[in-house]
């Protein structure tokens, strides 16, 4: 039997063999169906918000994967449930490959809190990569924005969020743990 790290280490390879590589032509119908987005996440899927994450360079199969669960009510959103609502798998992935291939910014962070944010985030390298960039399936969080981060972490710490073996990762972290990992976060 498979415990919960086991299918989600899964669940996620088999969304990453979905992935397919990314297109000139994707990437350029991916920007005309991103004039939605733009509003939250910026033009070039880099938010003016901390309301919204930032997109720019974010992992394909991980947004496609976003976008499924928005879709499918299994990530809740009142907006971006009713966006992805009526997205094709086609146009989620164009969506996908055009915010992956813009060029990410950093978000900046609280300089007080660089230090031990930095000191934190070493466990957070084993999956989201050693720069912190994702790994296909797994989020960029470098540069994102960090009261997106605050809440995102928060969420998944109370069990408001799902998501493999984030519950147990951010719950090890006090409050004031998770605001330095998301200040050393967005200074990327």
């Amino acid at each position: 039997m498979l415990n919960q790290k086991s299918l989600w280490l899964l669940y996620t390879s088999i969304i990453g063999l979905l992935a397919m590589p990314c297109s000139a032509a994707e990437t350029s119908a991916g920007e005309k169906l991103a004039t939605n987005c733009s509003g939250c996440h910026g033009a070039q899927g880099t938010s003016g918000s901390a309301d919204f994450p930032n997109l720019a360079g974010q992992q394909t199969a991980y947004l496609i994967a976003q976008l499924k669960a928005f879709k499918e009510g299994r990530r809740k959103n009142s907006i971006m449930n009713a966006q992805a609502a009526s997205l094709s798998q086609s146009e989620m992935e164009q969506l996908a490959a055009f915010f992956n291939s813009q060029q990410p910014q950093s978000a900046g962070g609280e300089p007080a809190l660089l230090k031990q944010g930095s000191a934190l985030v070493s466990q957070c390298m084993g999956c989201h990569g050693a720069a912190l960039k994702g790994n296909h399936h797994i989020p960029r969080l470098a540069g994102q924005q960090p009261d997106y981060l605050i809440k995102q972490l928060t969420a998944f710490k109370k069990g408001d969020r799902k998501g493999g073996p984030m519950s147990a990762v951010a719950a090890q972290f006090s409050e004031a743990e998770i605001q330095a990992i998301a200040a050393y976060l967005g200074s990327l």
